[in-house]
């Protein structure tokens, strides 16, 4: 006999039957690209393996049921199912649509990016499958007529439920530990890909570091001076620094990539190239702040970056003008104190622009003006939108699509592997030509206006492209790829710039493919303008041992 949905909707449902139904199907549907990895590193779907997987889903099955029933009150139960429900569907569809992992850094990645960079992520894919896992049961809850256990044996009961689940899935975890800790040991990676408890840690994480970020910004180089290299000087100084988005260096040709990418640059005398680069971060929310900041990678915090000033304010303290020029989403607070220009909004009739993408080559659109009009030696840095996805083929206008067929979607399921690497190798052609035309119009300055000029590049992470069925960026670093981890950089200098500051262009050359890092960058920037103070390490400093006369 059949039954519709409004008589079953009209059945009352036991609390604890609706929480279990909950906890199971946040730990299958949910989950299944949890589960995919679990059982490849435990060994395989094998009958050899079947009561493994069957012994650790049950646990987190019950560790499920146990939480979930200490929600389960009347006017609490159905916003907590909802929302988790909803959470975990989304947190679901990432992870096995792009390979990311959630933690941290990921939802702090959520919360600072722009609406035009999130927008490119919504496909009809994603609202599929959210509206299937998530909004679907959702709307059923809502709409269900739930039974609470009242009073004190309600009380009794849901302790009863909880304490038993638990002790249960304590029973299962002390039977299994032997086969289950090698392999959840040996993949961390596996506590960042269950929902929702992934996505409810990295939340916590980003709040706390959040709300513990301090309100005074405690000083830093105050005593940073010019050097003697500066004296008697007449010629003004303009250093521009271009930090990349997502640009790879194995996809550089410059570092031996198979394609030519980096046709111009390839060409372009006296061009440093660093081929051994690391970045201190797999995510712009991590690796802007810390590039910028003294810390290093190893004592990089958020909390720590945001409460002492960073290398644009010592800078500052030196006397030289910083001005920074963005085409991303913003500098994550390393520009709090310095002259900052959006140049990020598309504008109709804007040469530059296509529809609402806004290409990198504004970034110097008035830069030659800026750069005349400046009273003070000038630092300005270019933030690019770069080839940040994973709607790659709309960082580039269309004269750069050498390589084809691209993939013009952000469903990367619709596209081949080689598509993708098409659309992404095309942004890096771009940007060789931007840096090109960076550098050019650099060489001019310093020939029209008598200007020593010099341009630093360096990528803020890196990407990937399907290697290991991984999409995008975002990895925690402990097991993040070197897709991810490793960027460009290379450094340009006007003759008059290097021998104004004393450096030898032959000893940098032979230190290109020494291993270098973003812990590099806060204080060879201070070595090369000849910044002195007491917080530039010359360990770090990459111009210290190449100084003419050091």
């Amino acid at each position: 006999m059949d039954v519709s949905l409004d008589k079953l909707l009209a059945r009352r449902i036991s609390a604890p039957y609706l929480t279990l139904a909950v906890a199971v199907f946040l730990a299958t549907a949910g989950n299944i690209k949890f589960w995919t990895t679990f059982a490849a590193a435990a060994g395989g779907l094998t009958p050899a393996h079947l009561p493994l997987l069957a012994g650790a889903m049950l646990i987190i099955v019950l560790f499920f049921n146990a939480c979930l029933t200490l929600a389960s009150f009347r006017f609490v139960a159905k916003p907590v199912f909802i929302v988790l429900l909803v959470t975990a569907s989304t947190a679901s569809y990432f992870i096995a649509a792009y390979g990311i992992v959630i933690d941290r850094a990921m939802v702090q990645n959520v919360f600072e990016t722009d609406v035009r960079e999130a927008s490119e992520l919504v496909s009809w894919h994603m609202l599929l499958t959210i509206g299937l896992l998530g909004l679907l049961p959702a709307s059923w809850i809502a709409r269900a007529r739930i039974a609470y256990p009242q009073g004190r044996r309600g009380l009794m009961l849901r302790g009863a439920i909880a304490g038993g689940s638990l002790l249960l899935a304590f029973l299962l975890l002390v039977m299994l530990f032997k086969s289950l800790a090698p392999t959840v040991r040996e993949h961390r990676e596996l506590r960042f890909l269950l929902t929702p408890t992934n996505t409810i840690q990295a939340m916590n994480g980003y709040l706390r570091s959040k709300w513990s970020t301090p309100i005074v910004v405690a000083p830093l180089g105050r005593d940073a001076m010019k050097g003697k290299t500066w004296a008697g000087q007449a010629r003004k100084t303009v250093t521009v620094i271009v930090v990349g988005e997502t640009a790879r260096a194995m996809n550089f040709s410059l570092n031996g990539y198979r394609r030519e990418t980096n046709p111009l640059l390839a060409r372009e005398p006296g061009l440093i190239n660093f081929s051994n680069v690391s970045a201190c971060g797999t995510a712009t929310a991590v690796s802007v702040p810390c590039v910028f900041s003294a810390l290093g990678r190893e004592e990089y915090a958020e909390s720590k970056a945001s409460s002492q000033e960073g290398l644009l304010d010592v800078l500052q303290h030196a006397g030289l003008k910083v001005v920074w020029r963005d085409n991303n989403s913003g500098c994550k607070g390393v520009c709090a104190r310095v002259a900052y220009q959006d140049l990020s909004q598309a504008l109709a009739g804007d040469p530059f622009c296509e529809g609402e993408e806004r290409h990198d080559e504004r970034l110097l659109a008035g830069l030659p003006e800026l750069i005349r009009n400046s009273d003070r030696d000038l630092v300005v840095v270019l933030h690019q939108k770069g080839s940040h996805g994973p709607a790659y083929a709309r960082r580039y206008p269309q004269g750069f699509g050498r390589f084809a067929p691209v993939c013009t979607t952000n469903e990367f399921e619709k596209c081949s592997r080689a598509e993708i690497e098409n659309a992404y190798d095309n942004t890096i052609l771009y940007t060789d030509y931007f840096l090109s035309k960076t550098i050019g119009l650099l060489r001019q300055t310093a020939a029209q206006e008598g200007m020593d000029t010099a341009m630093l590049y360096f990528s803020d992470h890196g990407e990937s492209l399907g290697e290991n069925n991984l999409y995008l960026h975002g990895a925690p670093y402990m097991f993040a790829p070197a897709e991810q981890t490793r960027v460009p950089m290379m450094l340009w200098m006007s003759d008059g710039f290097s021998e104004r500051f004393g450096i030898d262009r032959t000893c940098l050359m032979a230190r290109r493919g020494q291993p270098l890092s973003h812990d590099n960058v806060f204080h060879s920037v201070l070595g090369m303008l000849d910044v002195n103070t007491a917080v530039l390490n010359p360990r770090l400093d990459l111009f210290h041992a190449c100084r003419r006369g050091a």
